[in-house]
């Protein structure tokens, strides 16, 4: 099945008006992520976490009141999914459960009617965060530099960077739209946690597969059309593949939707992060990624008229 037949889509002569698109969204992204910011999540902050569950849906400003008469005025209180599951997080850090339970009883004292069952407890060290934050990191980097070499062996080394590049932009592009949503409403309250990073790792593997699969195609033109110019075979690649594009990233997209709208708060993050970067993995591999390889076809021909 092909979702688009016979299309003569001329993507190379429109590279630069992507290319400008791309700078635009780069830099109200990375603006949003220098003055706004993206808060992190306990695994990288460290301090203790809890998920309480109330026999019926309490009020957030009574557990803010009763925490902060109990010396936990600073705590993030949010609903966890379900109505009657709030989730508690603060950065003190004592021995054993000692945080837990000073929350359980602050909490136990204040809603006499509304029985508390404690479902997660989770402490992390803020040695332990920063190690976390450091690993997380270089993950992200190890894949991109594991990705240069794979299609740079695979095929050509420019083909490399291209794709490299293309990744780049996508994880820079979804954390900047993940830092301009963050706050704006419940359903958008972000952190960057394990669950994030795994998302950030997996959209690197997405997106590069579309990536892969249209210079795939461009190696087998250069041998099928050897008197064709390399734009052309270009456009002519990305067109062959455009349907199969569509179909694959299409299919992924409605499941992550669904993931994201219906999930919970516990994968809504990784989903939205994952939603968002199919959409921008594929527009990078079709107008960034490729491009990058004719531009540095250009720069070849120019430097051998000059010789």
């Amino acid at each position: 099945m092909r979702f688009f037949k016979k299309t003569n889509i001329n993507f190379i002569d429109r590279r630069r008006f992507f290319y400008i698109l791309s700078v635009i969204v780069i830099a109200i992204g990375l603006l949003s992520l220098i003055f706004k910011g993206i808060g992190y999540g306990i695994d990288f902050l460290g301090g203790t976490e809890l998920v309480i569950q109330f026999d019926n849906p309490p009020s957030i400003g009574e557990i803010r009141s009763a925490l902060s008469a109990s010396g936990f005025a600073k705590a993030e209180i949010k609903i966890y999914g379900d109505p009657r599951n709030v989730l508690i997080r603060t950065t003190e850090l004592e021995t054993g459960t000692e945080v837990g339970d000073r929350i359980k009883n602050a909490l136990t004292t204040h809603f006499q009617k509304n029985k508390i069952t404690i479902l997660e407890e989770q402490k992390i060290s803020p040695k332990i965060g920063a190690e976390l934050r450091r690993d997380a990191l270089y993950a992200v980097i190890f894949s991109l530099i594991a990705m240069l070499i794979y299609i740079g062996f695979r095929f050509k080394f420019i083909y490399g960077v291209g794709a490299v590049v293309a990744l780049f932009h996508d994880v820079i592009v979804t954390l900047g739209v993940i830092s301009l949503l963050d706050g704006i409403s419940p359903f958008f309250d972000f952190e960057i946690d394990q669950n994030m990073i795994a998302a950030f790792l997996t959209l690197v593997g997405l997106s590069v597969n579309d990536t892969v699969v249209i210079f795939d195609r461009i190696r087998e033109n250069l041998k099928i059309y050897k008197a064709m110019p390399f734009r052309d075979i270009i456009n002519k690649s990305m067109n062959d593949t455009l349907s199969r594009t569509i179909i694959t990233s299409g299919t992924i997209f409605i499941v992550l939707l669904i993931i994201m709208l219906f999930g919970g708060e516990v994968t809504r993050g990784f989903a939205f992060a994952l939603t968002f970067g199919i959409v921008t993995g594929t527009y990078s591999s079709i107008f960034i990624a490729s491009a990058i390889v004719y531009e540095w076809s250009l720069k070849k021909i120019k430097v051998n008229h000059e010789i």
